[in-house]
């Protein structure tokens, strides 16, 4: 089992319409774990959800929706592909991952792992609206389908990112899991687990969640996900209120990558030592409730709260640099 000590990763989004600077950046020194960069200011075409969701059938897209006509497509052509097990028809298209593209034109053998992401099942069902603008998760045949599609694009994605690097880490990007118990996503608890191990089955990666929102804990740690990102700034208490569940998480191999350097403004003030103090204080809150300190550290990584496509340019080396600097601060606390 690979010891993690904090090492550092991203979320995915970068502000920046080059796919080569993107990568160089990520590429540049600080991030232990890189990954492909999103690159949303690039325009809805390199939208996280069209991403995922450009092999769906009958979609088509407006402003920065995708919709669907649910008395209007064909599934027939995707249902074949996902039967037969055919990754290749999921592809990645090359006009929605230019970073994707750049990435894997490099050699990144060396680092201790490389990420992958896509949207997971709950946020893109949530996301793609039929004609009458109702999310297609409530649609139980076109539902499937997404999760069928969610579950096939990793699947090429992971066996694309292992010709490079033997060592993958896959993320299930859920901002949507923060909805779940409110009307805005009316998902049983069964539903979602159910929905979420549906489409992590047979990626041959270590498969995360990441949710950048407060939500149900022990639900999305009840899942079969290997590796839970969060947004430890803000949120980082809530999670020491579940430690029988996050025990048994890291007991069975999980792994916490706290979202600890803002990706904003909150920066400002902050070093790697305010950020270590932060991150100490949720980690020897749970040591206090009989957790492991070596095991929380064997099995911790950090990362920025969220992705930074919306950060100011100014601001994304400071939040790498402090990511580097966190972990490095971490180390000596918690690694020797």
């Amino acid at each position: 089992m690979t010891d993690w000590n904090f090492a550092t990763t991203l979320i995915g989004s970068l502000p920046s319409k080059s796919p080569e600077e993107a990568v160089d950046k990520v590429l540049g020194g600080h991030i232990d774990c890189p990954c492909w960069p999103q690159l949303p200011v690039r325009g809805n075409c390199e939208s996280m959800y069209l991403q995922t969701g450009e092999h769906l059938p009958g979609i088509h897209t407006r402003d920065d929706k995708i919709i669907v006509d649910l008395n209007d497509y064909d599934p027939t052509e995707a249902y074949m592909a996902i039967l037969g097990e055919d990754v290749d028809y999921f592809a990645a298209m090359e006009e929605h991952h230019a970073g994707l593209y750049e990435f894997m034109g490099r050699d990144v053998s060396k680092f201790k792992a490389i990420k992958g992401q896509v949207t997971g099942p709950i946020s893109e069902g949530l996301l793609v609206e039929d004609s009458t603008t109702r999310p297609v998760i409530y649609d139980e045949s076109y539902s499937e389908i997404v999760r069928k599609t969610v579950n096939m694009v990793a699947k090429w994605q992971t066996r694309e990112l292992k010709k490079l690097n033997d060592n993958v880490i896959m993320f299930f990007d859920e901002p949507s899991m923060s909805l779940l118990g409110t009307p805005f996503a009316s998902i049983s608890d069964e539903q979602a687990v159910a929905w979420v191990n549906e489409a992590i089955e047979g990626v041959d990666a270590i498969t995360a969640i990441h949710c950048c929102g407060n939500t149900n804990w022990p639900l999305v740690l009840s899942t079969n996900i290997q590796l839970l990102n969060f947004d430890a700034y803000v949120y980082g208490k809530n999670i020491t209120l579940f430690p029988d569940e996050i025990k048994a998480f890291l007991e069975r191999g999980g792994i916490l990558a706290w979202g600890i350097v803002p990706n904003s403004s909150l920066i400002e003030g902050e070093t790697p030592e305010s950020l270590a103090d932060r991150l100490c204080e949720h980690i020897d809150d749970l040591v206090r409730k009989g957790i492991d300190r070596s095991l929380i550290a064997r099995q911790s990584m950090l990362s920025p709260q969220c992705g930074l496509g919306g950060a100011e340019d100014d601001y994304v080396d400071t939040i790498l640099e402090l990511l580097d600097g966190t972990s490095k601060e971490m180390q000596k606390r918690c690694c020797q």
